[in-house]
């Protein structure tokens, strides 16, 4: 339900109203029913909203690529060993695939440093009882 309440606000022409996407969606969904799902999609930060009046209108925070990485990103964060599964992924990933996030790699060493979501050392992400993991500190490569 959550993909179909996304594709309709893609399809709006600007913010859109809860009882608009309902109608969209074809009415099958309660009010309710899609109030609850955008108010989910807004806690995972994939829409965002703002007051009309009384309602609330809401907007995709990001294009399809956007919130598919969004998604990523949430299973990512939610495994207990983080360096497993991203080895996990990489090894499984495509030819194609791989000249990609190279490229993407390439590109981020050569625009120089940036913020991460956690500490990173020069020989990447610090590990666990680091002190710069323990107090936060970004380092970059």
């Amino acid at each position: 339900m959550e993909a179909q309440v996304l594709a309709a606000l893609h399809e709006a022409s600007g913010p859109a109203t809860a009882a608009w996407v309902q109608e969209r969606l074809g009415g099958d969904l309660a009010y309710t029913t899609v109030m609850t799902i955008l108010s989910r999609l807004h806690a995972k930060q994939a829409v965002t909203r703002e007051r009309s009046g009384r309602a609330y209108v809401w907007t995709p925070a990001a294009d399809e690529a956007g919130l598919a990485a969004l998604r990523m990103r949430r299973v990512l964060d939610g495994e207990p060993d983080r360096d497993a599964v991203l080895t996990s992924f990489v090894s499984a990933l495509s030819a194609h695939d791989e000249q990609v996030l190279r490229a993407l790699l390439d590109r981020a060493t050569a625009d120089g440093p940036a913020t991460t979501d956690g500490p990173v050392t020069a020989d990447g992400p610090a590990p666990a009882g680091d002190p710069a993991a323990e107090s936060g500190t970004d380092r970059r490569r």
